[in-house]
């Protein structure tokens, strides 16, 4: 991607410019020029979330730029202590995505938010996307990565490299072309994942990729918290018991510290401009 700094030019820079003014961080005027103003106001973004104060606009300035403004009791101090070995940068980034994902969703109660955040620790404690690791359970011993995917009609595959192209990926692990195509189809990206399967593990996507998949199973996630089966819960989503304990301490750190009810705002963001910068969509389940 392109980097944007000192001396820059041109519309990439005038939507850089755009952002920081509607983030709260004046870069003088808007004029497609990166001149000293610009890399002030940036350097000032950059300490504001915690990235390296450069003034170099690099991908990840680029995407904190793009995240979205989701007032919310839901706060990254609070859900710090249900990930309490993981770096509070990631938490801080990541989280706006994953509740405007759930907010679309209509899954906004607390029991939802619970299971989502959960769900990541999960799936990956970091909190943020990542990609599937080699394991036995993926990859036979010499032979190629995800080799053993290829071939899994259950998961849509039909071949190499299919295995590879559709690892897990994401806050919630999406694995398969099958399931590739049907949750890309129901977050509104039609065939984009399955041409693309690294899109998964784009925050904005991935927070709309577990909304969505958790949408699919709400009818029976309820009915297990209700029944207080976390381990019939985690099932739903995992189809198995891989991560539960670390599902379990997250779901009752949780119980005592996100706030019910759960408020989760609108965002803030002018819908249009965020589309021209490329920022995030709703989810259209």
């Amino acid at each position: 991607m392109t980097i944007l700094k000192l001396g820059a030019a041109g519309p990439l820079v005038t939507a850089m410019q755009q952002r920081l003014q509607r983030c709260g961080f004046d870069p003088g005027e808007i004029n497609g020029q990166f001149g000293a103003t610009t890399q002030s106001a940036l350097q000032a973004f950059q300490r504001s979330v915690g990235l390296q104060s450069d003034g170099v606009a690099g991908p990840n300035t680029v995407a904190a730029l793009q995240m979205p403004s989701v007032p919310s009791n839901v706060t990254p101090e609070t859900v710090q202590q249900i990930f309490p070995n993981t770096p509070p940068l990631n938490v801080r980034f990541h989280l706006p995505f994953v509740l405007k994902g759930l907010r679309n969703a209509q899954l906004a109660g607390k029991s939802m938010v619970l299971m989502a955040l959960a769900t990541i620790r999960a799936e990956t404690e970091a909190f943020q996307p990542i990609d599937e690791f080699v394991s036995p359970s993926n990859t036979a011993p010499g032979s190629q990565p995800f080799g053993l995917y290829d071939n899994r009609q259950d998961l849509g595959n039909t071949g190499p490299p299919d295995g590879s192209l559709f690892k897990g990926r994401g806050f919630v692990q999406l694995t398969g072309r099958a399931n590739y195509q049907q949750i890309g189809k129901a977050i509104g990206l039609g065939d984009q994942l399955v041409e693309n399967p690294d899109l998964a593990n784009d925050p904005d996507v991935a927070a709309r990729i577990l909304a969505a998949f958790l949408l699919s199973k709400a009818a029976g996630i309820r009915r297990a918290l209700e029944a207080g089966g976390l381990p019939a819960a985690r099932k739903l989503v995992n189809g198995g018991t891989h991560g539960l304990a670390n599902f379990q301490d997250a779901f009752q750190r949780g119980q005592t510290l996100i706030p019910d009810p759960v408020n989760i705002g609108i965002d803030q963001s002018a819908p249009a401009d965020a589309e021209a910068a490329g920022a995030s969509r709703a989810v259209t389940v």
